[in-house]
């Protein structure tokens, strides 16, 4: 059975969607303390980081997964908003904008470890104000990257799309399901 060290719902909602049988147990791991601008060097020490900290407590007794998302536009890395005020201004940046989703993704067992760090593109049109404050007001965004829903708020205003909304979510299932096959 598949382990998913990370706390997420939205992630446990993919896998179930997926028909993989998991449990979940997610980590103490402070993403906070990485001092990386790279998105994608980000993503790769914060997944690393939960991964470690998950083996370091656990031990490898079944197959992991640990993932970590990031958020990019206009040059800027957007991860977790802690206020509504800072939601607000990452929602305002992404307003019209193209934004970029990347997340990495480590699965390990026993015999082997799959590494994989992807990224889906969205331009989105201009948000509307009004949706835009009864979003904030309703708090979804609390715990999401770039504090943005793709299957939620943003769906509206895609005027395109290039990757896996999957990946967007915060697990890339697409990717994932071979390697889970082999194990």
């Amino acid at each position: 059975m598949l382990v998913l060290a990370s706390g997420s719902p939205t992630r446990a909602l993919l896998l179930e969607k997926a028909g993989i049988v998991f449990y979940q147990k997610g980590v103490d791991f402070d993403e906070e303390a990485l001092r990386y601008s790279s998105p994608k060097s980000f993503c790769y020490y914060a997944t690393q980081g939960k991964l470690h900290r998950f083996l370091e407590l656990h031990g490898l007794k079944e197959p992991v997964f640990a993932a970590d998302t990031v958020v990019t536009c206009k040059g800027q890395l957007l991860q977790k908003a802690n206020t509504e005020g800072e939601a607000r201004a990452m929602l305002a940046l992404q307003s019209g904008s193209r934004v970029s989703i990347l997340t990495c993704m480590m699965y390990k067992t026993s015999a082997f470890e799959f590494i994989d760090i992807s990224t889906t593109h969205y331009d989105f049109s201009v948000f509307d104000q009004t949706h835009l404050e009864a979003y904030l007001r309703e708090g979804a965004w609390r715990g999401k990257a770039g504090a943005i829903m793709v299957e939620g708020f943003c769906k509206p205003y895609i005027r395109a799309v290039a990757g896996y909304e999957s990946n967007a979510m915060g697990l890339c299932v697409e990717k994932l399901l071979p390697f889970l096959e082999r194990s």
